[in-house]
């Protein structure tokens, strides 16, 4: 298989290791890509505040600021998985790099919140298209040994990608500006696509569906944007409700077109894996507190303990270090012994670190006060992640690797997306709290118990969901 010149030929399964040059490269362009992507729904939390500031935008205009990128990520992401299928994993990747580059440069140039607004729904439509591709690419790539190891590298770098999100964003306004926040991922973009052009080889699905579900496509978008709009909007009396009544319709009306579809977005038989419907649940509750409390957590270190925009990223590093370090043992571990210890643990971890960052506050020291609880919460995500990526992609046939990453990475976003969308409303935050310290401090605290007992939950899902299956059948699903 070649490295060099023409990007090799279209196949639907290879043999390639992880200790290649090749398997090195399809890691680079898997984990720079959507690295990209993780990064960019992390980096912009640190700069929320700036944004607002600059912007003059209100609290509800920043929720939507991280919302409209993970509504259309949450909503597509389902269609991007099987267009990858259909017409190759490595051209939507590479598709999707090039709309997230440019739709990032509008962001940049963004003059209003609504303009920044609507370029973060574009950018989402590129992380639809690029995410489920990076996964593929590594499923359908590398021989049945080197999965699980090729996924816990993949998980491990992405996740210290996004980690990282918080410090680079932090860096980039210190010395330039939040603009610089979107522009570093053109440059990302150009060295991506001419990785994956030049060393990864195409695969597809030979048996994929020759047209496309567009109507669950906008269904799911419906659906995801009347629930997010009546969360972050709850003031506005029967716009409102029948705004959110359209939503629940428009989700509703996505399921039976799914189950009525003779080639449906999500085939329904994916759904006969407890596996794979444990391993969604626990995705959905565990990513809708990360995306929650990285949310509160970034603006909590700014408004009342002071922090400057680098200085609250550099308080995340430890998690970027821990992900970077451990995640590949991580993933090691699980396809020894199965996932279900650690998809317990990790969330208990998780819970623990959450409520451990209760203490964040003004007066409190770093040492004694965030990094504690910083540590517990990466040591949860980094015995999680791993794990629970590998065990969705084993518990669903091969030939649907680009529909299954799709599906949990829908998952993922619509669980951040709507937990977003509702703590602030639900703790009593809105306006412009975020620059009242007394205000967002005491919402703050209460939106750490909740996020905490999210992840026990999903903890909880995992052991129980897990139970009556052996670690052999786990790690052969």
């Amino acid at each position: 298989m070649s490295t060099a010149g023409a990007p090799p030929k279209l196949t639907t399964q290879t043999e390639i290791h992880t200790g290649t040059a090749q398997g090195r490269w399809i890691l680079a362009a898997a984990v720079l890509g959507s690295g990209m992507a993780f990064l960019d729904g992390t980096v912009v939390n640190v700069a929320l505040r700036v944004i607002g500031q600059d912007l003059d935008a209100s609290l509800a205009d920043l929720q939507w600021v991280v919302n409209a990128y993970m509504l259309t990520l949450a909503a597509l992401i389902l269609l991007g998985g099987s267009m990858g299928d259909r017409f190759g994993r490595r051209r939507i990747f590479v598709i999707g790099i090039v709309w997230f580059a440019v739709a990032s440069a509008a962001c940049a140039l963004a003059p209003t919140p609504l303009v920044l607004i609507v370029a973060r729904a574009v950018q989402g439509i590129g992380g639809a298209l690029l995410t489920p591709g990076s996964l593929a690419m590594i499923q359908s790539s590398f021989c049945a040994e080197d999965r699980a190891k090729a996924i816990g590298i993949w998980s491990g770098l992405a996740g210290a990608s996004a980690a990282a999100g918080p410090f680079v964003g932090g860096w980039l306004i210190d010395v330039a500006s939040w603009r610089y926040v979107f522009w570093i991922n053109v440059p990302l973009a150009v060295a991506v696509t001419l990785i994956a052009a030049r060393h990864v080889p195409e695969t597809h699905d030979a048996q994929a569906a020759r047209s496309f579900d567009m109507p669950g496509a906008v269904l799911g978008c419906i659906g995801l944007a009347g629930v997010t709009y009546a969360l972050i909007e709850p003031g506005h009396g029967l716009r409102t409700y029948l705004i959110a009544a359209a939503g629940l319709a428009g989700l509703v009306a996505f399921v039976v077109n799914e189950r009525a579809r003779r080639a449906p977005m999500v085939p329904p038989s994916l759904f006969t894996s407890r596996v794979f419907n444990t391993s969604n649940v626990l995705t959905f509750v565990v990513y809708g507190a990360l995306g929650a409390l990285l949310f509160l957590l970034t603006l909590q270190l700014q408004v009342v303990s002071g922090y400057s925009p680098l200085q609250a990223g550099v308080a995340l590093l430890p998690i970027e270090v821990l992900m970077l370090a451990l995640s590949g043992s991580s993933g090691a571990l699980a396809a020894r012994i199965g996932p279900r210890l650690q998809m317990t643990a990790g969330p208990a971890l998780c819970a623990g670190g959450a409520l451990l960052l209760l203490s964040v506050d003004a007066d409190g020291s770093y040492w004694t006060h965030v990094l504690p609880g910083i540590v517990v919460f990466g040591m949860g995500l980094t015995a999680l992640v791993a794990p629970l990526t590998a065990t969705v992609l084993a518990a669903a046939p091969d030939r649907y690797a680009g529909i299954a990453s799709g599906v949990n990475n829908a998952v993922a976003r619509a669980g951040s997306l709507l937990v977003v969308a509702a703590l602030p409303v639900v703790v009593g935050l809105g306006g412009d709290d975020y620059d009242d310290p007394i205000t967002f401090g005491a919402g703050y605290r209460s939106a750490m118990v909740i996020c905490a007992v999210l992840l026990a939950l999903g903890g909880a899902a995992g052991w129980w969901g897990l139970r009556r299956t052996s670690e052999k059948t786990l790690r052969e699903s």
